[in-house]
């Protein structure tokens, strides 16, 4: 197809968490390409995990607030979504879909709830 005459593609990237009962949009953006609506996700998944699972070293937690536990070995939401915005794999396969015109979802799971990275194109400008 002659890239002229293809239509102008968008991209609409959103965070969405919940649980067995509801669900919440915790953010979203539209972006005129697909590697900036994956770095965007890649940013909400770090920001999740940090949120879900801090450093207890890190330099916005006062001084014993918190400390390190040992915990056996399994995945959970935190260490899903890390997972995810570190794999340059993923993000391969992703922007193939997107380059498809086809939606990409990721979903990290624990106990107790969901957390849903979603990117999709649209066709036309915003």
């Amino acid at each position: 197809m002659n890239p002229a005459l293809a239509p102008a593609r968008w991209y609409v990237a959103e965070s969405r968490a919940g649980d067995a009962t509801r669900s919440v949009r915790l953010g979203g953006t539209v972006t005129p390409t697909r590697r900036l609506a994956l770095r965007w996700l890649r940013r909400q998944a770090r920001r999740f995990a940090d949120a879900l699972d801090p450093d207890p070293y890190a330099p916005w937690v006062p001084a014993g607030a918190l400390h390190p536990v040992t915990r056996a070995p399994q995945r959970d939401a935190p260490t899903e979504l890390r997972a995810w915005a570190g794999s340059w794999r993923e993000h391969d396969y992703a922007l193939l879909r997107l380059a498809d015109g086809l939606p990409y979802e990721f979903v990290a799971r624990d106990a107790l709830a969901w957390y849903g990275l979603v990117v999709r194109p649209v066709a036309g400008g915003w």
